[in-house]
C-alpha cells in the first residue's frame, strides 16, 4: 500500500481512538528550549493536561530536566529554517500522536513558518499564511492602525533616490529607514541629512525597506493575553524611555520597565487594535509612541501614535518581568487561555514596577557589578551576564529589579547606568626659560664647568 494511504488510515484510527478515550490535546511547541524562558510555556501547558510535543534544533541531551519532563516527545531537526525537515517532523509527531490541535512558537522569527505548517496540517487554531502580510509588513500595519482610529507616521516604500527625496521634502529630516518585514530595531537607521541619505542608497539593501518620518516620542506598549473571542484576559504594558535603535546601533545603555498600571488611553487603543487586527487566541505585544512634543501631522504632546504590532509576547525576559511586577504566572495564564479560553489560575495581583537595565562591557560605569549586587540586593530579581546571541540587542549584563514606586526605580537606574567621569590630570606648570645668546667665552666657561662637574 502507498505510504500516504497507510499514513491516513493509521491517522483515522488514532483519531477515532482519541475521541473514545479521555482526550488530551496535542500541542506542538516550536523551539521549546530557546529562548530559555520559553520552556515555561511547555510546563504550564503540561500542567493543564496537554500532550506537549517539541520540535527544535537543540540536542535532546541539552534540554533541561524540567523541559524533558514537560514534553511527551521531542523531535530534533538539523536546521529549523529547512521547511522540508520541519514538515517531516510535524508529520512524524502527527502519525504517532494523532491530529495536532495547536502549533505555536511564540517567536517572531518563526511566525510565517508556523502559519505554513498549520495550513499544511489543517491546524485551524492559529494564524494562517493569508494573515501574515497585515502583521509582518510594517507598511501594511498602517491600515490596521488606521482602522483602529490611531494615527501613525507617514511612510514611503523605498524604490529610488528621487522618490525618497520627494518624501523627505514633505516630512523633513530626520527619517527612519528599516526593513519592511523585520524584527525589533535590527538594521534600523536614522538619516539626518542628504549625505547620509546618499550613503544609504549607495549601500541599498536587497530586501524591501520602508522610510518613515521621525516621531519624537517615548515607546510604550500594550501587552495582552487574548482568548478565542478576541477578549483580553490579562493586560499590561511597558515603557522604553531610551531609543532601542540607539541601544542596538550605538550600544547606548538599555532601560525599559513594566508599568504598575496601564494608562487608560493606551488600554483603549490596544483594545481597538485587537479588533482591527482580528486578534484571537494569542499573547500579543502592540507598540506605540507617546509624543514628547507637539507634531504638526500626528497631534499634540501626549498623543498615542501607532508603531507596530507583534503577534507574540514581548521578547527577552519580558514575560518574567510581568510575573515579577504583578506576582502572577503569565505562562500559566497563556496555557489557560489556549486550553480553557479563560483564566483558571488567576491569582491576586499586587502590581509594581519591574525594570530591565542592560549594561555594555565597553562602558566605564561608575559602579561595579558587585556594588550593584550589594547595594540593591533586596530589589534585584535577576543579575547575570547574557550570552553573545542575546547581548546584541540587550546588553552584556542584565539586571531585573522590582520596585513599589517609580521614584525608587529611577534612582536604581541612575545608579546602575551612571558613567564614571574621566579622570582629569592636574596641569603641570611649565617653567619659563629665557633664551640667552651665548658668546664664545660663555661657551668655553660652560664646557669648563661641565668638565669640572664630571671630575668632582
Amino acid at each position: 500500500m502507498h505510504f500516504a494511504a497507510v499514513f491516513f488510515e493509521s491517522y483515522r484510527k488514532r483519531l477515532f481512538l482519541r475521541r473514545e478515550r479521555n482526550y488530551m490535546p496535542n500541542f506542538i511547541f516550536i523551539s521549546p528550549a530557546f529562548p530559555g524562558n520559553y520552556e515555561n510555556f511547555c510546563v504550564a501547558l503540561r500542567a493543564n493536561g496537554v500532550n506537549v510535543l517539541g520540535i527544535g534544533d537543540t540536542p535532546y541531551d541539552c534540554l533541561s530536566p524540567r523541559l524533558k519532563s514537560a514534553l511527551t516527545e521531542y523531535y530534533r531537526v538539523e536546521n529549523m529554517e529547512n521547511y522540508d525537515e520541519m514538515f517531516r517532523a510535524v508529520a512524524f509527531l502527527s502519525f504517532h500522536h494523532g491530529k495536532i490541535d495547536y502549533l505555536e512558537s511564540n517567536n517572531e522569527y518563526w511566525l510565517t513558518q508556523d502559519a505554513r505548517l498549520r495550513e499544511d496540517f489543517h491546524i485551524t487554531t492559529g494564524l494562517q499564511p493569508k494573515d501574515m502580510d497585515l502583521i509582518k509588513y510594517k507598511s501594511k500595519m498602517k491600515a490596521g492602525y488606521e482602522k483602529a482610529g490611531i494615527p501613525c507616521a507617514r511612510y514611503h516604500l523605498i524604490s529610488d533616490l528621487t522618490s525618497a527625496q520627494n518624501f523627505i521634502r514633505e516630512v523633513g529630516y530626520p527619517v527612519i529607514v528599516k526593513p519592511d518585514c523585520g524584527v525589533g530595531a535590527n538594521d534600523t537607521w536614522k538619516l539626518t541629512c542628504e549625505a547620509e541619505l546618499l550613503d544609504f542608497f549607495r549601500h541599498l539593501p536587497s530586501i524591501p525597506y520602508i522610510m518613515e518620518e521621525y516621531v519624537p516620542g517615548e515607546i510604550c506598549s500594550y501587552d495582552a493575553i487574548v482568548n478565542s473571542k478576541g477578549t483580553p484576559l490579562f493586560e499590561t504594558g511597558n515603557i522604553t524611555p531610551i531609543s532601542i535603535m540607539d541601544c542596538v546601533n550605538d550600544h547606548d545603555s538599555i532601560k525599559f520597565y513594566i508599568v504598575d498600571q496601564l494608562a487608560e488611553d493606551l488600554k483603549a487603543f490596544g483594545r481597538a487594535c485587537l479588533k482591527a487586527f482580528k486578534v484571537h487566541r494569542r499573547f500579543v505585544h502592540l507598540e506605540f509612541f507617546r509624543l514628547l512634543e507637539d507634531h504638526p501631522y500626528l497631534g499634540k504632546k501626549g498623543q498615542v501614535v501607532g508603531l507596530e504590532v507583534n503577534m507574540r509576547p514581548s521578547g527577552g525576559p519580558t514575560p518574567d518581568m510581568i510575573n515579577f511586577a504583578y506576582n502572577i504566572n503569565c505562562y500559566q495564564y497563556y496555557a489557560d487561555m489556549m486550553i480553557y479560553d479563560k483564566l483558571r489560575h488567576r491569582s491576586k495581583t499586587s502590581p509594581a514596577f519591574c525594570v530591565y537595565v542592560g549594561r555594555w562591557k565597553e562602558h566605564p560605569y561608575a559602579h561595579t557589578h558587585q556594588e550593584i549586587l550589594e547595594h540593591w540586593d533586596k530589589y534585584l530579581k535577576v543579575a547575570e551576564e547574557l550570552p553573545e546571541v542575546l547581548a546584541h540587542g540587550m546588553g552584556n549584563y542584565m539586571y531585573l529589579a522590582r520596585f513599589e514606586s517609580k521614584e525608587q526605580m529611577d534612582t536604581f537606574c541612575q545608579y546602575a547606568l551612571e558613567i564614571k567621569e574621566p579622570e582629569v590630570l592636574p596641569e603641570i606648570p611649565v617653567k619659563k626659560t629665557t633664551r640667552v645668546r651665548k658668546t664664545a667665552g660663555a661657551k668655553r666657561s660652560s664646557k669648563i664647568s661641565q668638565k669640572g662637574s664630571e671630575n668632582s
